[in-house]
């Protein structure tokens, strides 16, 4: 096998790989059960898309897309802060203890 060959099938097993994780990411987001799982399933999805963007690269020989696929981390980072602190937000706070029904 040349070198070439192991190269194409590389890139197709990977593109098979990533497509696979990307559906099962999807089916998490849309079936949850919860705020935080939707979140983290959408973080995955950034992290699937670096690597679509990572064997796209490696497959064209293109090393720009290595820039790219930094600026959507760093995109996909922000964004699940923002998602975290509004999680956080959400939470209601413990109501304060009045001190009624003690002796």
């Amino acid at each position: 096998m040349s070198g070439e060959s192991f190269l194409e099938f590389s890139v197709l097993a990977a593109f098979a790989a990533l497509s696979l994780a990307f559906f099962l990411t999807v089916v998490r987001v849309l079936k949850g059960p919860t705020l935080p799982d939707r979140i983290l399933a959408l973080d995955m999805l950034v992290a699937i898309g670096i690597g679509f963007i990572a064997v796209t690269g490696v497959s064209t020989g293109v090393a720009f897309n290595v820039d790219i696929a930094i600026a959507l981390g760093l995109v996909g980072f922000l964004a699940t802060v923002a998602f975290a602190r509004f999680v956080l937000s959400r939470q209601d706070p413990e109501p304060p203890d009045s001190g009624e029904g003690r002796s």
